[in-house]
């Protein structure tokens, strides 16, 4: 293993810790990270196209191959996550701002890392590559309409506005990396084993960005806003779980769809609440980012022992 494998592996194995301790920084010296927010649409883009980029036409065919299993988790995640978030608003009493951010990161796809988490913890990584790619590839009608119809009592959302953004940030950046893949194949297969890295580095920096934004907003608010999202987190995991059980899913699968449901792609709850709504509305998704790289691998190799 050369130079740059070893410290893609060091980056993403240790991806918790970074983000926990880019986050303290932020919260210490909330001016660290400040550099990144003009940016971070760009950083996930970037991200986005690395996700395109591991994908093959192939993955998209397995679509037709297990249509029922992957409609299932797909439409899980677009329903369980938004009104799980918008009970847990209700609940909690949140401010506007939080209420539309909660809901904002349960209205988005499935987060980047769950592939990573659903081979850790022996799931099916195929179903799990194809639910990822489909809910990211629907997003932009998906996300706009949930958060529209949720969030739209405590705040005007702009729907319109927000599918045209996920297009340019999440659709367009996916396409190009596929299309990256089938047409320079051999380039591609050099700097496939940098995209964990960059990926881990761009995250880690929007988090410390919102994190440093929002420090005195997080350190009044700190348990209430925590304990939503790791209640928002947990009822994914545990409702996506529940959800493949009653519908006869095997093991695998049922793993599968939990981390799917349970893991968001936050990063782009981040991007969109910073540009539409306000930095407050962008925390959730910053500590959703925080919290669910702890929760998916503690997770994973709890399942992984158990075989």
């Amino acid at each position: 293993m050369d130079l740059q494998s070893k410290i893609s592996e060091l980056a993403t194995t240790y991806f918790p810790i970074w983000v926990l301790l880019v986050s303290v920084v932020g919260l210490v010296r909330p001016g660290t990270f400040s550099f990144v927010l003009p940016h971070i649409s760009l950083l996930l883009g970037t991200i986005m196209f690395g996700m395109g980029m591991t994908l093959t036409l192939e993955d998209f065919r397995r679509v037709l191959q297990q249509p029922r299993d992957v409609m299932i988790g797909v439409l899980a995640q677009y329903t369980v996550m938004p009104l799980v978030a918008l009970g847990i608003a209700r609940a909690f009493h949140l401010s506007p701002e939080l209420a539309v951010g909660m809901i904002l990161v349960g209205s988005c796809p499935g987060g980047t890392a769950s592939n990573v988490i659903a081979y850790l913890a022996r799931g099916d990584v195929a179903l799990s590559v194809t639910m990822t790619s489909v809910s990211t590839l629907i997003s932009p009608l998906m996300t706009p309409l949930l958060t529209l119809w949720l969030a739209g009592r405590w705040m005007q959302v702009p729907a319109v506005d927000l599918f045209l953004s996920i297009l340019q940030i999440v659709l367009v950046p996916v396409l190009l990396g596929v299309a990256a893949h089938r047409f320079f194949s051999r380039q591609v297969a050099r700097s496939i084993h940098l995209l964990p890295l960059v990926s881990v580095a761009a995250i880690v920096l929007i988090v410390g960005a919102i994190i440093g934004l929002n420090a005195s907003l997080l350190l009044s608010l700190a348990p209430v806003v925590l304990a939503a999202v790791v209640l928002h987190n947990c009822l994914g995991l545990l409702l996506g779980y529940l959800a493949a059980s009653l519908l006869g899913m095997d093991r695998p699968r049922r793993r599968t769809v939990a981390i799917e449901v349970g893991m968001q792609n936050s990063g782009l709850a981040v991007a969109l609440a910073t540009i539409y709504f306000s930095p407050a509305a962008a925390l959730p998704g910053a500590l959703f980012s925080v919290w669910h790289n702890i929760s998916g691998p503690i997770l994973a190799g709890w399942w992984s022992r158990r075989e």
